[in-house]
């Protein structure tokens, strides 16, 4: 009886140490809030001079500071200014949703979103961060070794090929190129006619799905059905869908395990 007592405070003893080490390797909220020359009033410079259409989602401080602490991102760098700054960011009337803290209209933060996903625990090294996603079922992410060599550099999984592709763009770069270019060239032959009557409205946790699917040979979206589906069943599916097309390719893809 004794022995086994000993070997039940024992374990007991390894799973707290266990716990208290993974505790330790977060880095305190206060250490993150950077008070002295935080990214945000540049990030709203941006915002402020965008040429595509920008709405920053209504913040809540306390969400705010316990996503920033998950995601263990500095406020000194612009993903960290974003997420303790606003709900998420919606550009092109919701066309791209950049993710944030969560709001009413985008109830997903960045942290939750990608826990089960791409992080098992918070604070461990992940192959890749989720940021943002579209109407159409892209979702980009920032790269951490499990998309390719340019660590911190951001990939979009393409709808119509189902691959991971390099941006050649870090995460402020990404907010640029989400605010400033035309969008409508980096989507060529990826927006039907009359996609801006249906996106004003668009649930943040809503994409598009479509038959034919876009990566099937010579689809033509224009003559394609839609429906709206769960964002996390359409994550879920690209990604078992890519790595079943891309597995004999040679196409660098996602490793990460689900």
């Amino acid at each position: 009886m004794k022995g086994t007592l000993k070997i039940a405070s024992l374990i007991a003893l390894i799973l707290f140490s266990f716990s208290v080490s993974a505790q330790n390797k977060l880095i305190s909220l206060d250490k993150l809030i950077n008070k002295t020359d935080p990214a945000w009033p540049l990030v709203k410079k941006w915002i402020d001079s965008a040429k595509n259409k920008v709405e920053v989602l209504p913040v809540d401080s306390a969400k705010a500071k316990e996503v920033l602490y998950n995601a263990q991102m500095t406020t000194y760098a612009t993903l960290g200014s974003v997420i303790y700054n606003t709900g998420g960011i919606m550009v092109d009337n919701g066309w791209i949703r950049i993710l944030g803290s969560g709001s009413e209209r985008m109830t997903r933060n960045i942290a939750d979103w990608n826990k089960g996903k791409t992080i098992k625990e918070y604070g461990d090294n992940i192959p890749y961060l989720l940021i943002a996603d579209d109407a159409i079922g892209g979702f980009f992410a920032i790269n951490y070794g499990g998309l390719g060599p340019d660590i911190k550099n951001v990939y979009y999984l393409e709808p119509n090929t189902l691959t991971w592709q390099p941006l050649g763009a870090g995460y402020g770069e990404f907010l640029i190129f989400c605010f400033d270019s035309d969008l409508s060239k980096f989507y060529k032959g990826l927006r039907w006619s009359s996609w801006d009557q249906f996106i004003a409205n668009l649930d943040g946790t809503k994409t598009y799905s479509f038959r034919p699917y876009l990566w099937e040979k010579d689809t033509d979206i224009e003559k394609c059905s839609r429906r709206l589906v769960g964002i996390e069943e359409m994550y879920n599916f690209n990604i078992m869908k890519s790595k079943e097309l891309n597995a004999d390719k040679g196409i660098k893809k996602d490793d990460a395990k689900q």
